[in-house]
């Protein structure tokens, strides 16, 4: 038992590979507010887990929940989430799959389009920051783009099962 409350900070920092999935989360809310302020100084109200799901209807013109959680990578329930609080602030909105009657398909709005537009000049702004901040932090997103293949070929659950001791 550690009696020194110092101890608690960078505790993730420090807690090594078994607190990797706490690091990430913690890197993506900081990001995530960091982000939110940028938006703020805009005067824009925009949630950063909109932008996936914005950026590929501008570029889809529209798409099934289930398109956008297999190009995001993301579970379906997710997306639905992100869906309905899109709907919410009147930028998407939802019609009937010609295709299948019972699939729905998402498309901006027009106040969806207006937004997407006047944000553009944002994200590219964005790009750059995240360009910039890859190259100094030594290349990154290479990294990431790693582990993701690595845990494709096998998971941190199979690879867990792999050291584990006997009791």
């Amino acid at each position: 038992m550690v009696d020194n409350k110092a101890d608690l900070s960078n505790y993730t920092s420090r807690a090594g590979g078994a607190a990797l999935g706490a690091r990430l989360r913690r890197l993506s809310e900081r990001i995530d507010r960091e982000v939110a302020q940028f938006y703020a100084e805009l005067g824009v109200e925009f949630e950063q887990r909109w932008y996936g799901t914005l950026n590929l209807l501008d570029q889809f013109d529209s798409l099934t929940v289930g398109e956008l959680s297999e190009a995001l990578g993301i579970r379906h329930v997710s997306v639905s989430q992100t869906r309905d609080s899109l709907h919410k602030a009147g930028l998407v909105e939802t019609t009937a799959d010609p295709e299948d009657a019972r699939r729905r398909k998402l498309s901006l709005s027009r106040k969806g389009r207006t937004l997407v537009n006047r944000l553009r000049p944002a994200w590219a702004a964005l790009s750059a920051a995240a360009e910039a901040l890859d190259r100094e932090a030594g290349g990154v997103v290479k990294m990431l783009d790693r582990l993701e293949c690595a845990l494709e070929k096998r998971s941190v659950c199979d690879r867990a099962k792999l050291f584990k001791r006997a009791d």
